[in-house]
């Protein structure tokens, strides 16, 4: 009963509180006292007949809430106290970052760049003309060597240099509708300028898709031919959600000007992993997507022939092309960043900690000075 009516009078004094505001909000507007009407007189008495708000207000919590009286933490940044906290972080993050970058030096990986290598060489002055002429075999060969053992899955990446992924229209240039319901949504506005061909809709629209990569490549280990999993490459939140299971390509790279590969009209969007996985765009000009994986292990010296269709075109805008193949940690690929962050945080803490410790042993005196039994003796005199 007392906490019922505890809570009551609580809730009577916060409304008296609001009275009071609306009140004074009106006088202020009013700018004089005669224009107060029966309703505001009536509040007005409502205020000063309520005796109990000012008894159980006092004693309350919800008094001290109101005036900030309750307890707080406030630490006291004492010299010990900075200088073991960063001694503490300077203790904890360099062995986290040597632990992470031997996690990244763990992983191997090979990087080979091939937009210039598979260019005829009489098309070394004019890449451009060479990636238009399709009478111009695109087909490219050469060989990796593999530095180190590489155990399965092995990741193939495809790297994009110069390619801004970012840009506003580019990246704008989309329907996440059309991509899930197909010809059933018809507001195609936001594609522009690759919305509709002769009239007909495209399906999927826009330059995202538009600019599909399409380079192939195959690999070979001795006479055998290494067999390359692409699916599940996609986010499967992807592939269940934002691509529909009963949408096909329609009207797709149809017009005169092809932008990247072409999709197979008779396997719906949710299959076209190459493709979910290019629709998810980059935020950095410099990025990697994966390819696919092989699922057998490569051994040190092993010699990996590469068959490409060097089919993208990079030319036009002075972009770069390189393959990546590479294995995986615990910390997924290779980055040396998060490493060499925590060790240089770390070992700012540690010169932080001996510099503070320093200062602090100089600016203390020779011997102690018992301040309270000074007090105490003064007191006695």
């Amino acid at each position: 009963m007392l906490g019922n009516r505890y809570i009551l009078d609580s809730l009577g004094c916060f409304i008296l509180l609001l009275l009071k505001l609306l009140l004074a909000i009106k006088f202020r507007v009013c700018g004089n006292l005669l224009q107060v009407n029966f309703v505001d007189l009536f509040l007005i008495h409502l205020m000063y007949s309520c005796k109990h708000c000012a008894i159980v207000a006092p004693n309350a919590a919800f008094y001290r809430f109101t005036q900030q009286s309750l307890p707080a933490c406030k630490p006291v940044l004492t010299p010990t106290w900075v200088i073991s906290v960063f001694l503490l972080m300077g203790i904890i993050f360099i062995p986290v970052g040597l632990l992470v970058l031997h996690a990244s030096h763990s992983v191997a990986e090979i990087v080979y760049r091939y937009d210039t290598e598979c260019v005829p060489a009489s098309y070394k002055n004019n890449m451009v003309a060479y990636i238009k002429d399709s009478s111009v075999p695109k087909l490219c060969s050469f060989s990796i060597k593999v530095n180190k053992t590489m155990k399965a899955p092995i990741y193939i990446y495809y790297q994009l240099d110069n390619y801004y992924q970012n840009h506003r229209r580019y990246v704008k240039s989309r329907s996440d509708k059309q991509l899930v319901h197909g010809l059933a949504y018809n507001d195609t506005s936001s594609c522009k300028p690759l919305q509709s061909h002769n009239g007909l809709p495209i399906v999927p629209c826009g330059l995202i898709a538009w600019s599909l990569f399409n380079d192939t490549y195959k690999f070979v280990l001795g006479k055998s031919e290494l067999k390359v999993n692409r699916k599940n490459i996609a986010w499967e939140s992807d592939r269940e959600h934002k691509f529909g299971k009963h949408v096909y390509p329609f009207n797709f790279q149809n017009g005169s000007l092809i932008g990247g590969g072409n999709l197979d009209p008779n396997i719906p969007l949710s299959d076209h992993e190459d493709l979910i996985v290019w629709m998810r765009t980059a935020a950095l000009p410099s990025f990697r997507k994966l390819y696919g994986r092989i699922e057998e292990d490569l051994h040190a010296d092993d010699v990996l022939a590469i068959k490409l269709m060097n089919n993208y075109n990079t030319y036009s805008f002075g972009g770069t092309k390189k393959l990546v193949i590479s294995t995986s940690s615990w910390l997924g690929g290779r980055n040396d960043f998060l490493g060499c962050a925590y060790i240089f945080v770390g070992s700012s803490s540690l010169l932080v900690s001996i510099f503070f410790t320093l200062l602090h042993m100089k600016s203390r005196p020779f011997r102690e000075i018992n301040f309270s039994s000074r007090n105490k003796s003064s007191s006695t005199d």
